[in-house]
């Protein structure tokens, strides 16, 4: 290991002696054992016999440990034997002695010399000599790991599945061959569609926020343009939400290039099963690349376009340390290997919207006489919180249109669309005489009815945190025994649309079941937002109800989230002048429903990001969460140097409050201008290290970008 870094954590010095303790005394001088003297001069003679000898060429390998500490976030050099001199290859899996430990690493390379000054450590073996890290993977690493103020052994865990064996030494796959250039002709629909697929076929990197039209093939449009990179030999990573999308996408792209030019990358295959493919794609052997969110890391060779739908979708973004987010990642992939990025979807996030105003990507869009002629025709209902919560106004919850326009959409033989935003029978319950919110006497968690019954009977109320029935309540506010409903979910609005539609088949998609399609014939499908299942031909009306529950979140992004799902629905109804309808359960007035009604997601989007500059909020800003116990938030901010346009907000309480007025859990917002941002994940890298350095017992969860600010 380098002696210009510091010691690792657990070899600290001595504690000092006190004056009041006792010295030691010096040690006696001991006579030299018998035989001591051979015993130098062999050590002056040369290495004993059987000792390890470093390897003839190249004997000092940089490794990264697999040690997710801040401080340790660099290489470290060790010396390669002579007998690992063939195996020890760039990018292979090591193990390593580190600090007493033996821990598994990635050897990045392989010099002659080292600024270590003392004795390097051998390795002690190679895992495997399959270089799985190379030069291009561990570059996106490093910058990721960059980006968002995290460490190198964060992101390769997220980069890298674990090895497996048997998979690794079946025989490399021969590379397919290059498909022929497909029909492109469907994006002539869109201003510079033809344009950026020109130039992912010449090679030359653009960049380019699509709006799909309603309606659209989607998943073959993505085929397409991966066809069109793979036909010059150049490979490409085709990211999307979600398992049902991966299928639609890969479908599209296997009956477009060939089974063997494809392959899919999900969490859910099993180890041996990623690992196979994972090394297909390492191996040069796939050229397009179609997964989930770990996919972003693809090793495709000569990368000429990466693409990822529905950007604002949560599940883009990794929970795990440090939190990176697809479309940055793939942005900065983009950036590195000079390729091309489409950012693509129904609707548009103020992220995307920032690329096309900042000049990095052009917008490709349809011209307003195609989008009219794709469109399905939007009707909105004015309802606002007090009547959507009052007890009378339950009638207008479906009101007289949405019945209408099911009964049309039956009429012509399809399905109707059903969006809910809660799932359940009856999520939020309250008081039915002062409307104070229900909870439980136990654990004061809040009550809601389960559906179905027992012996005939319905089954009571109970809490949703502890799950204890609730047979006898009582308002703590005014005393009535009575309840009302707050949020009717998704289960209860199946049941009750069965016996005002009766005789008309009603499925439920959500929560256990998602369906990934439905037969167009006459029938109610009761989804949750995401888990809207596509109709043969297209559902003939969407019903989008309780639009109050979405915009009202404490949440920064509501609005845009709301209206992404509303889009995400009303793009499988047919189009208007076809007799397609929309019912949203919103007022008129609201700038997102009035995006709806126009099909307008870009506009909406530049409003959103000119009211979050004006606020000071990301994406027009970059903003770090720091959260932690207050003890622990407060050593971090105290010990975080500021850039110049930095500041802090906060820290705000998180969870409940304990009896004398406190809480265990804090957060607090850091936020500094955009081109600050790389210097922000810096500082806060190295306040990371400094607590690591010090053992801090107290985690701190520090998150880059984060998607929730309220």
């Amino acid at each position: 290991m380098s002696s210009s870094e510091p010691a690792p954590l657990w070899d600290l010095p001595e504690p000092s002696r006190s004056a009041s303790e006792p010295k030691a005394s010096a040690p006696r001088a001991r006579k030299p054992a018998a035989g001591a003297g051979k015993a130098a001069a062999a050590r002056k003679a040369g290495p004993r016999k059987g000792a390890q000898q470093p390897a003839p060429e190249l004997p000092v390998a940089k490794i990264v440990v697999d040690i997710p500490l801040a401080h340790l976030d660099r290489t470290f050099d060790y010396q390669v034997p002579d007998k690992l001199h063939e195996a020890a290859v760039p990018g292979c899996r090591v193990r390593v002695r580190f600090a007493g430990q033996l821990v598994d690493g990635y050897l990045l390379e392989r010099t002659d010399t080292t600024e270590y000054e003392r004795k390097l450590a051998y390795l002690e073996r190679v895992t495997s000599s399959e270089p799985v890290l190379p030069p291009s993977l561990h570059a996106v690493c490093r910058s990721v790991a960059d980006r968002y103020g995290g460490t190198l052994s964060d992101v390769l865990r997220l980069a890298l599945p674990p090895r497996h064996a048997k998979a690794e030494a079946e025989p490399a796959s021969e590379p397919a061959p290059p498909p022929e250039v497909p029909d492109v002709s469907a994006w002539s629909k869109y201003q510079r569609g033809p344009a950026f697929l020109d130039a992912v076929a010449d090679g030359k990197p653009a960049n380019a926020v699509w709006q799909a039209l309603p309606g659209e093939d989607w998943p073959r449009r993505l085929a397409e343009a991966a066809a069109v990179a793979a036909s010059c030999g150049r490979g490409a990573v085709l990211v999307v939400p979600d398992h049902r999308d991966l299928t639609r996408v890969h479908d599209a792209c296997v009956a477009l290039m060939g089974e063997s030019s494809v392959v899919a990358l999900i969490a859910g295959l099993g180890p041996a099963e990623r690992y196979r493919r994972w090394l297909a794609v390492l191996r040069g052997g796939v050229q397009v690349v179609v997964g989930t969110r770990a996919a972003m890391f693809a090793p495709v060779a000569d990368p000429g376009l990466f693409v990822v739908w529905d950007d604002g979708d949560d599940l883009h973004l990794d929970p795990h340390a440090p939190y990176p987010h697809v479309r940055d990642v793939l942005m900065d992939r983009a950036h590195a290997t000079k390729s091309s990025l489409l950012v693509g979807g129904f609707a548009r996030t103020a992220e995307a919207q920032l690329l096309v105003e900042s000049g990095w990507a052009q917008a490709v869009l349809a011209d307003r006489t195609e989008l009219r002629a794709a469109a399905p025709r939007v009707t909105p209902v004015g309802e606002d919180f007090d009547v959507a919560r009052d007890e009378a106004a339950r009638v207008a919850r479906l009101p007289a249109v949405a019945f209408e326009v099911a009964r049309q959409s039956f009429a012509a033989g399809l399905p109707a669309l059903v969006q809910v935003p809660r799932r359940g029978y009856v999520p939020g319950l309250a008081c039915g005489n002062c409307r104070t919110p229900a909870h439980c006497r136990r654990c004061a968690g809040p009550l809601a009815l389960p559906g179905g019954s027992v012996d005939g009977a319905p089954k009571p109320p109970a809490c949703r945190w502890c799950g204890v029935p609730e047979t006898a309540f009582r308002c703590q506010a005014c005393g009535s025994v009575r309840l009302r409903a707050v949020i009717v979910g998704a289960k209860r609005t199946a049941e009750e649309l069965g016996r005002a539609f009766p005789g008309i088949p009603v499925r439920t998609s959500g929560a256990a079941e998602v369906l990934a399609t439905v037969p167009g014939h006459p029938a109610l499908v009761v989804c949750t937002p995401g888990a809207e299942p596509v109709a043969e031909g297209g559902y003939g009306a969407a019903l989008l109800l309780d639009g109050w529950a979405l915009l009202g979140r404490q949440d920064l992004r509501a609005a845009e989230e709301t209206l992404r799902r509303w889009m995400a629905a009303g793009a499988l109804v047919r189009p208007g002048a076809s007799g397609g309808r929309i019912v949203v359960g919103a007022e008129a007035g609201l700038s997102v429903v009035q995006a709806l009604v126009r099909w307008d997601p870009a506009w909406h989007a530049s409003l959103e990001l000119s009211q979050r500059r004006e606020l000071g909020f990301p994406p027009a800003m970059r903003m770090a969460s720091v959260e932690g116990t207050p003890d622990a938030v407060a050593s971090v901010l105290d010990d975080l140097p500021l850039p110049d346009t930095g500041e802090v907000l906060g820290p705000v309480p998180l969870g409940d409050f304990d009896p004398d007025g406190n809480t265990s859990r804090e957060r607090a917002l850091v936020r500094v201008a955009r081109p600050e941002g790389k210097t922000l994940a810096a500082l806060l890298h190295d306040a990371a290290a400094r607590r690591d350095a010090r053992k801090a017992a107290e985690p701190v969860r520090i998150q880059l970008d984060p998607l929730e600010l309220i």
